[in-house]
């Protein structure tokens, strides 16, 4: 789906989509210019929380040989580690409190509870995948160079395997994301630098060794003659944090109505544009004030994607302005409840495991199957399509 179409198909006028922008940048200079106390307290009581969580479960895993302390001591070190990585190392590493000018909460000093080097992840997730939302080609995240995720992929027999490789992506994922910034796909195509590649990979290795010093050596020889169950503990809450982070991410960018992007059409892109490009390539999920809190916010994807540098506890505030924005100007905002988005994202991994001519897309667009927004009265010659539960779909859908 290339950006000049997705214009046509929500009936926006370059005009439009400037104003739409301009929409936009004034939501973030409002945030920016409310930041406050409030929102510098809530950091620090995650961070609080979480440390205590973590905490109290290697403290509860010295009794780790009593299957009740165990899985009691699994399951609060697998939340703190979920918080961690989720609501605070990778928000922190956005600099989404950077404006507090605290040296410690800050995204050039935060490294974060997982294998993948701060320095890598800022550059590969930050800057490459936040920048080339959903760009086929420039987006590494779409598959992590693993999975065939859109149909403009060339499919080849590898992608057979695809419900395997994604179950062993979503168990390890940890180490699938230590290696995102590798580029897969660019070593496989012999065009990565050498030289690059050997710093990169002497970091990771760096990372790994500490990860798994900790987790299953020091702090299981701590626990004494528990050490085995100990470290068993710790590979089940590695485990969960695993999980839960490839599912919320996954819910966040594949299910029906995120779309992708031809990486011809991002030449020239204003900001603008970008915006539009980051409400049509994201979906969100809803749920209760927990699930987004353990979701590092980011049942709020689309919000994230326009300002991934506010605070992600503003986000639900933003999405209450982003919303009607969407329903002016007949701009789709996919969203749906956790289970049906990544079900969705599912049923694309397994039907684009085989060739297109085995498959078709989830729906065909055209002017005559088209819902339009609320606010938007209906012009035959401009169609438009919404979607409130993630059906919105393009050409590029599974």
């Amino acid at each position: 789906m290339a950006i000049a179409d997705v214009k046509e198909y929500t009936h926006l006028s370059p005009e439009e989509v400037e104003e739409l922008g301009r929409e936009l940048d004034q939501i973030r200079a409002d945030i920016e210019e409310s930041r406050n106390s409030d929102d510098a307290a809530y950091i620090n009581r995650m961070i609080t929380i979480q440390r205590r969580l973590a905490t109290a479960g290697r403290i509860t895993l010295f009794a780790s040989k009593w299957k009740p302390a165990f899985f009691a001591g699994a399951a609060m070190l697998g939340v703190a580690k979920i918080l961690e990585n989720m609501e605070i190392g990778h928000n922190v590493m956005h600099g989404q409190w950077d404006w507090m000018n605290d040296p410690e909460i800050h995204s050039s000093t935060w490294d974060w509870d997982t294998a993948q080097p701060a320095e890598q992840w800022k550059h590969s997730h930050n800057y490459v995948h936040h920048q080339f939302t959903n760009v086929l080609g420039h987006d590494n995240d779409i598959g992590y160079g693993i999975l065939r995720m859109a149909r403009e992929q060339k499919w080849n027999v590898f992608n057979l395997g695809q419900p395997i490789y994604n179950a062993l992506l979503a168990s390890l994922f940890q180490w699938g994301v230590a290696l995102h910034d590798l580029d897969i796909e660019s070593i496989r195509k012999m065009e990565k630098d050498p030289e690059v590649m050997k710093k990169q990979l002497k970091q990771i290795g760096v990372k790994v060794r500490r990860q798994v010093g900790k987790d299953y050596i020091f702090f299981p020889l701590l626990t004494g003659p528990a050490a085995i169950q100990t470290a068993k503990a710790n590979a089940l809450a590695n485990l969960t944090r695993n999980l839960w982070s490839y599912m919320i991410i996954f819910c966040g960018h594949f299910p029906d109505g995120a779309l992708h992007f031809s990486e011809e059409e991002i030449e020239d892109e204003t900001r603008a544009e970008w915006y539009l490009r980051q409400m049509l390539g994201s979906a969100n999920f809803t749920g209760s004030r927990t699930l987004h809190i353990m979701s590092g916010n980011l049942g709020y994807q689309i919000e994230h994607h326009l300002f991934p540098d506010l605070p992600s506890n503003r986000y639900e505030e933003i999405s209450n302005r982003v919303r009607p924005l969407c329903e002016k100007y007949g701009v789709p905002y996919t969203t749906g409840p956790l289970h049906r988005q990544y079900g969705q994202a599912l049923r694309t991994i397994m039907k684009l495991s085989l060739p297109n001519k085995f498959t078709k897309p989830a729906r065909h667009d055209s002017a005559d199957s088209v819902e339009v927004p609320r606010g938007r009265k209906k012009d035959s010659e401009r169609p438009t399509r919404r979607t409130e539960t993630g059906t919105w779909t393009s050409r590029a859908s599974a």
